[in-house]
């Protein structure tokens, strides 16, 4: 199926591949600053390896842009965002739980406007998705790190409340898998 996007279409794709582009930028930034603030040796490590599944994902990013054909701004508000993160991460008015858990909210802001965006591209036709496709690798690796990010926050946010670690065994999984179903079901029986 070949499908023609309107010009219309073809700029409002470019503006979302856009923003894409300058989230992953800040993520870039905001690792490394969280990176050198942490102190424990295996958090620093997993982030740096996200850091540079970080950078490579850049890259894919900016390949999937040239690919598409059209280029265009990031929207201001995307900007003003990322500016204000980057302030927020650099300061010290948060702490490094609150610092983790807004780098994971703009981890999941970044998934969702690239699953938005390959929807977009497969909406139109295979030709579009072809060009989105590499997009499906930056989606995907920052899935996986929303979940290593759950066990930091987890780490860090026990020890800044209680000064004690997370529990992280099998067991304490079990434990969340229970909580997490009375809950669902209370609610539904509310």
């Amino acid at each position: 199926m070949v499908a023609t996007l309107t010009d219309t279409q073809r700029t409002a794709i470019a503006m979302k591949l856009a923003d894409m582009k300058v989230l992953q930028n800040q993520l870039i930034a905001s690792e490394q600053k969280l990176a050198s603030a942490v102190s424990d040796g295996e958090i620093t490590k997993r982030l740096q390896d996200m850091l540079k599944d970080d950078q490579e994902s850049l890259g894919t990013i900016e390949a999937a842009i040239t690919k598409f054909g059209t280029s265009s701004e990031p929207q201001e508000k995307v900007k003003n965002f990322t500016q204000t993160v980057d302030q927020m991460m650099g300061g010290s008015s948060l702490s490094l739980y609150e610092k983790a858990l807004q780098h994971e909210g703009m981890k999941h802001q970044l998934v969702m406007t690239g699953m938005l965006v390959h929807k977009c591209a497969q909406a139109a036709g295979e030709n579009w998705e072809e060009a989105i496709d590499p997009i499906n690798k930056v989606n995907f690796q920052n899935r996986a790190h929303q979940e290593q990010l759950k066990a930091i926050i987890y780490a860090l946010g026990t020890r800044e409340l209680v000064g004690k670690e997370p529990d992280t065994g099998i067991w304490a999984a079990v434990e969340d898998g229970i909580a997490a179903a009375k809950g669902l079901f209370s609610g539904l029986a509310s």
